[in-house]
């Protein structure tokens, strides 16, 4: 982590959602901040400031952290995914599958896939079919949340879906869809066909 003197601004290098980002700070900007405002990843949504309802929430190396609760020179040269590279990931991983294939249908389609840039995620559309978000204030970081949950706990219970989220905190839903949407995605992916030498998730 960078050490800077008060009012000092200084560059930042991160990789936001697998590409080399740089933006300017202070020995203050938050996480949260240096994302909206320095490298414009908007869907990072500030809520409290006090790590308390979750809106905020981002991943540093894979794990779920609140970004308002974070400096952005802590940030320094990790990576970090916000609600905008779990589109990407799904096409990333749409990709790996379609190359399995062997025939130039499959071909075609890897390289399509590669190409989607705003195609949702299966988490994303999960919660699209089961209506689990209203005002969507809230999602993007439950989103995150349950992204780093699934990759760590691939088949969980209703209680550990219930637990997980009961550090975010939404006025419009209820959370009852949110969980469906949670559970639909653990069993669609522990359905898919496991790949030579991988597993469900690869």
């Amino acid at each position: 982590m960078k050490a800077l003197d008060r009012g000092q601004r200084d560059t930042i290098a991160i990789t936001l959602n697998g590409k080399a980002r740089t933006g300017a700070c202070d020995n203050r900007t938050l996480l949260a901040d240096f994302l909206r405002h320095e490298l414009g990843a908007t869907g990072t949504h500030v809520g409290c400031e006090h790590g308390v309802c979750g809106a905020c929430t981002v991943q540093v190396e894979g794990v779920a952290v609140r970004s308002c609760m974070m400096l952005a020179v802590q940030a320094e040269g990790l990576n970090v995914d916000t609600v905008e590279g779990l589109a990407r990931k799904h096409a990333r991983d749409a990709a790996v599958h379609a190359a399995h294939g062997t025939n130039a249908t499959n071909t075609t389609n890897a390289t399509n896939a590669s190409n989607v840039a705003d195609a949702m995620g299966d988490l994303q559309a999960a919660f699209k079919r089961n209506h689990a978000l209203q005002c969507g204030f809230c999602t993007s970081g439950i989103l995150m949340t349950c992204d780093d949950f699934l990759a760590r706990v691939p088949d969980p219970t209703e209680q550990q879906v219930r637990e997980t989220l009961s550090g975010h905190l939404c006025r419009c839903t209820g959370y009852t869809n949110i969980v469906r949407a949670v559970m639909e995605t653990a069993r669609d992916r522990l359905a898919r066909p496991r790949l030579a030498g991988g597993d469900a998730n690869a």
